[in-house]
C-alpha cells in the first residue's frame, strides 16, 4: 500500500489524501480479489456502474459537468490509478478508459457534445473509448489510413481501428481519421456513437490479462459535423494532449500493482518456511526487498512530479510524464517478476494474484506509447530543450 510518508510529499494537498484514504477504505469492501471469472464485458459493465455510483468517475470530467473538481487534476487520477490498481486491474482499467475516452471531449468538445456526453460518463451509464490505433499504425500515428471524407454537412468515415479498449461494449468511441476534402489536410477527431449505421466491431480478442478490446469498421459511417472535434486537421494535437493528461497515470496504474505485488512478497516470505527459518530471513530476500522498496519510492517521485507539473504549474509535461510512464512500468515488471519469483511454483499457477498481476504489468509498458517510443520522447526533449539553453 502507498507509504504513509508519500502522502506527505508538497505535491499533495489535504483533499487528495482524504480521497486516498477513503477509496481505499471503498476498495476493500468491493474488491476481495483480482481473480475473475466469466463474462469479461459483464463484469466491466458492473465495475463502470459501481465507479460511477461512488463517486469516483465524477473525477474524470470538469465540475460543469457533473464532476468533482473544476477541472481534471492529474494527481487525483493518478491516485485513483495507483489505488485501484492496487486491489484490481481491471477496476483501475475500467475507471481511465471513462477519461481516456472523454478527455477529448472535455479539451476541444463544444458546449453541446460536453452537455450529451460528460454527465454521463461521471455517472457511469455511459462507456468511452478512445480509437486511434489502426492495423499499421500503432505507435506511428502518423501512418494512420481511416479516412473522413467530408460532405455537405459531415463526413463518412471509412477505415479499420485495432486494439481498440471497450470495443463492443462503450456507448460512444472518440475517432481520428485522416480528412479529406476539408478546409485543413491532417488528422480530425470525431465523436461516433456505437449504434452509428456503418460502425461494426468485426472482430474480439484475447489478451494475457483479459479485458474488452477489438477491432471497429467504418464503411461509409456518416458523421455529422457537429460531432466533430476541434478544427479539421487538429486532430493529433487533440489526441497528444489528452495522452500528455493520461501518460502518466499509466505510470501510477504500474505503482498500484507494484505496491501490492511488494506486499505480497512480504506476506509470503514472513511465513513461508525454509532452511530452519523463514524466507524473508535470507540476505538475498531482504536485498530483493530492499531494491523493489526503492523503486518504488522513485516511481512514486517520478509519476506526481509529472501530474504536479501539470496541475500547478501548468505546464505541458511532454518529458516528465513520459519518464514516468518509462520509469514506473519498466520497474513495476521488474518488482512483479521478483515478487513471483518469491513465490516459486505457486507463482506461475493460474489463479493466483501473483499470477495474474504478472499478466497484467505487461500490457503497461505498450499501450499509450511503448517503453521504447517513450525514451524517444524523452530524448528528443532533452535535446531540444539543451538546444534552447545554448542559443
Amino acid at each position: 500500500m502507498f507509504h504513509a510518508n508519500s502522502l506527505l510529499l508538497p505535491f499533495f494537498n489535504d483533499e487528495h489524501r482524504a480521497l486516498h484514504d477513503s477509496l481505499h477504505r471503498w476498495c476493500r469492501q468491493h474488491f476481495t480479489s483480482r481473480i475473475h471469472n466469466g463474462s469479461v464485458d459483464l463484469y466491466c459493465q458492473k465495475l463502470v456502474r459501481q465507479l460511477g455510483d461512488a463517486g469516483w468517475l465524477r473525477y474524470t470530467v470538469p465540475a460543469a459537468y457533473g464532476g468533482q473538481l473544476p477541472e481534471i487534476d492529474s494527481r487525483s487520477l493518478c491516485l485513483l490509478r495507483q489505488t485501484l490498481g492496487y486491489y484490481d486491474g481491471l477496476a483501475d482499467f475500467a475507471f481511465v478508459m471513462q477519461g481516456l475516452g472523454s478527455g477529448p471531449i472535455t479539451l476541444f468538445g463544444s458546449d453541446e457534445l460536453k452537455a450529451k456526453y460528460l454527465p454521463k460518463v461521471a455517472t457511469g451509464d455511459y462507456i468511452a473509448a478512445f480509437a486511434l490505433s489502426e492495423p499499421d499504425a500503432g505507435s506511428d500515428a502518423a501512418a494512420m489510413k481511416t479516412k473522413a471524407t467530408r460532405t455537405a454537412d459531415g463526413y463518412l468515415l471509412n477505415g479499420v481501428k485495432t486494439w481498440i479498449s471497450n470495443a463492443g461494449i462503450a456507448d460512444f468511441y472518440t475517432v481520428f481519421a485522416r480528412t479529406e476534402n476539408d478546409e485543413a489536410e491532417g488528422v480530425t477527431a470525431f465523436v461516433v456513437d456505437a449504434n452509428t449505421p456503418g460502425l461494426e466491431i468485426t472482430e474480439r480478442f484475447d489478451l494475457a490479462a483479459p479485458h474488452p478490446i477489438g477491432t471497429l469498421t467504418f464503411t461509409n459511417c456518416y458523421i455529422p459535423a457537429s460531432q466533430r472535434l476541434a478544427q479539421p486537421g487538429q486532430g493529433f494535437k487533440v489526441a497528444m494532449q489528452n495522452l500528455d493528461v493520461f501518460r502518466a497515470s499509466v505510470g501510477a496504474a504500474a505503482l498500484g500493482f507494484a505496491e501490492t505485488a511488494l506486499d505480497m512478497a512480504i506476506n509470503h516470505a514472513s511465513t513461508r518456511q525454509m532452511f530452519g527459518g523463514v524466507l524473508s530471513d535470507l540476505q538475498i530476500t531482504q536485498a530483493a526487498i530492499g531494491d523493489m522498496s526503492t523503486e518504488i519510492d522513485a516511481a512514486t517521485l517520478l509519476v506526481y512530479r509529472a501530474a504536479w507539473e501539470r496541475d500547478v504549474l501548468k505546464q505541458r509535461t511532454t518529458r516528465s510524464a513520459a519518464m514516468a510512464k518509462l520509469y514506473a512500468t519498466e520497474s513495476a515488471q521488474r518488482i512483479i517478476d521478483r515478487s513471483l519469483q518469491m513465490f516459486g511454483g505457486l507463482g506461475v499457477r493460474v489463479g493466483q494474484p501473483i499470477e495474474m498481476l504478472y499478466r497484467e504489468v505487461r500490457a503497461l509498458r505498450i499501450y499509450e506509447g511503448a517503453t521504447e517510443v517513450q525514451q524517444v520522447i524523452i530524448a528528443r526533449e532533452t535535446m531540444k530543450n539543451k538546444t534552447g539553453e545554448a542559443k
